[in-house]
């Protein structure tokens, strides 16, 4: 049977403390933010989407569950500064099924760079491009996201499956 992708399984392989300050770029309606927020219990995650409703249902569903160390954020991450996150502040930033739907990726890297610590780490996660399922306009290969990473001043740390339909990176900022 086709496995889909697992963020608390991902999630629980790179090394997150409890305290971390993360930020999920394009969010949507939580799938990834309501467990990182849960194994951040002492940190922050800033949830940040261009749109208002799956912000607007994300913010539901973190009353429901009692979610309280997330701050939602509507903004676009392809500006530098655009998170509005304050510059070096986050210990981790997610782009998870984002890099297919923007047009400038360089300038996402770009502010996660700004708003990532010394060492901050970048985990992207996307389709794959033979993948049966998703989106078909847009995907962009992994070789593609490192060069654009590395031209952003990010090192590639691991390069992995997520589920049978999209590709996990890991990278570090190096300058």
């Amino acid at each position: 049977m086709p496995e889909f992708i697992n963020p608390i399984e991902i999630l629980n392989q790179i090394g997150l403390r409890p305290d971390m300050v993360a930020a999920d770029f394009g969010c949507g309606a939580g799938g990834w933010v309501i467990p990182l927020a849960k194994i951040l219990k002492d940190g922050r995650v800033y949830a940040i989407d261009v749109q208002e409703e799956p912000l607007s249902a994300l913010e539901g569903k973190l009353k429901m569950f009692d979610i309280k160390n997330v701050v939602t954020v509507r903004s676009d991450v392809e500006k530098v500064g655009g998170s509005k996150i304050p510059e070096g502040s986050c210990d981790i930033v997610l782009m998870v099924n984002l890099l297919f739907q923007v047009d400038d990726k360089g300038e996402v890297f770009k502010e996660a760079k700004r708003i990532l610590k010394e060492n901050g780490r970048v985990l992207v996660v996307d389709w794959l491009k033979n993948a049966p399922l998703g989106p078909v306009e847009g995907r962009v290969l992994p070789e593609e996201v490192k060069k654009i990473a590395q031209e952003n001043g990010f090192r590639a740390e691991r390069e992995s499956k997520a589920g049978n339909f999209h590709y996990l990176l890991y990278f570090t900022k190096s300058e």
